[in-house]
């Protein structure tokens, strides 16, 4: 997928993107080109503890990756309903991290049969049913220590679905895989989480 140049620029871009947006209240429009179109999330950590400050991607190409990346860094920010918007002065004591997804492929077969084919910790999860969707990105079930059945029911939740829509014949579950790049510290080294 990407090279750690690749993914180091896209970090870089996340974090300035949230930089210009509490400096100025708007959303840089990004110049620099990032090859391949994928989807991508950003998420990010308070420093030193590690909690969840926000998440918020897209799961598919919708848009440069660069442009896209800096996008769902500010939404990551000031945008996640779950979490307070960050503050100018927080910015020195947050982490990001960028994952990059793979194209979501539609697990077939019969709906009973979906859990057997999600690798826990490889693999991310997309539950849609109707109008309503929700994803977890692959590093999600290995934080939580959930298996593939806890992971699916945890996706239809935060898709607002009961936990067992993933067995309903109508609804789709995708699979997915991420290439992670993260800060080692707030505006630190970059490397790829393996």
């Amino acid at each position: 997928m990407l090279s750690a140049g690749e993914g180091k620029k896209l970090v870089e871009i996340a974090r300035a993107a949230i930089g210009h947006y509490l400096e100025k209240g708007e959303i840089p429009q990004v110049k620099e080109k990032v090859a391949g179109s994928y989807g991508v999330f950003v998420t990010l950590y308070s420093h030193p503890e590690h909690e969840l400050r926000g998440c918020i991607g897209f799961p598919r190409a919708v848009k440069s990756l660069a442009q896209a990346t800096a996008d769902a860094a500010v939404s990551a920010a000031v945008g996640d309903p779950r979490f307070p918007s960050v503050k100018k002065g927080d910015l020195g004591k947050i982490v990001v991290e960028v994952s990059v997804l793979t194209p979501p492929q539609e697990l077939k077969g019969r709906p009973t049969e979906r859990e057997r084919q999600i690798a826990v910790g490889k693999d991310g999860v997309i539950v849609e049913w109707g109008p309503c969707s929700g994803l977890l990105l692959p590093q999600v079930a290995t934080e939580q220590g959930w298996g593939a059945q806890e992971l699916l029911c945890q996706c239809c939740w935060k898709a607002g679905l009961s936990p067992d829509m993933w067995l309903d014949e109508k609804s789709k579950v995708f699979k997915f895989q991420t290439q992670i790049f993260t800060e080692a510290r707030p505006g630190g080294p970059v490397s790829e989480k393996k």
